[in-house]
């Protein structure tokens, strides 16, 4: 006689049984720095062209987008500066590292925002980079340049809320 099967649990039955949410878009890749240096006015989900390599490579975590920037060229927008390692296992189809990839973004939001940082002085920066279903997307913000004092304002702010934590946890 045969053993029964176990019968699935929450730990072990499958998401969609269970009524779990799909998992959260998880970066892969974030640009830190970028929040910290600048102020971000507005945000813009944008898709990527790549090649095979490429994201295999932003898989294993080999991209960096710490002195990446996008600009709109001829009616397209652009992202400079990115860096994404070559794949170890990529063989003469490797890619250059920091070659100019083409964005994804509707017509009607490249217009309005190349009349933004050509006219304002603002820049389009690129935030995360992440997968959603598969897909890599970029997160690109139009931002503006912090000043000095800015800064320190965004240091104060962030020594209070920790300090404020901090209390909270002590009691």
């Amino acid at each position: 006689m045969a053993a029964p099967k176990p019968q699935p649990t929450a730990k072990t039955g499958s998401a969609k049984s269970s009524g779990a949410k799909p998992p959260a878009l998880e970066p892969k890749v974030e640009n830190r720095r970028a929040h910290f240096e600048f102020e971000f006015l507005e945000q813009l989900e944008a898709g990527i062209v790549l090649t095979g390599t490429e994201v295999k490579s932003i898989r294993v975590g080999g991209a960096n987008l710490a002195q990446s920037f996008a600009r709109v060229r001829d009616g397209e927008i652009w992202l400079l500066g990115m860096h994404i390692a070559p794949y170890r296992q990529g063989s003469f189809s490797n890619h250059e590292p920091t070659r100019p990839r083409k964005l994804l973004v509707a017509r009607k939001d490249i217009n309005r925002l190349a009349d933004l940082v050509g006219t304002k002085g603002l820049t389009l920066l690129p935030v995360r980079m992440y997968f959603k279903r598969g897909i890599v997307k970029i997160s690109l913000a139009l931002a503006r340049g912090k000043k000095l004092w800015d800064k320190r304002r965004s240091l104060k702010e962030r020594d209070a809320q920790r300090d404020m934590a901090r209390d909270v946890r002590g009691r």
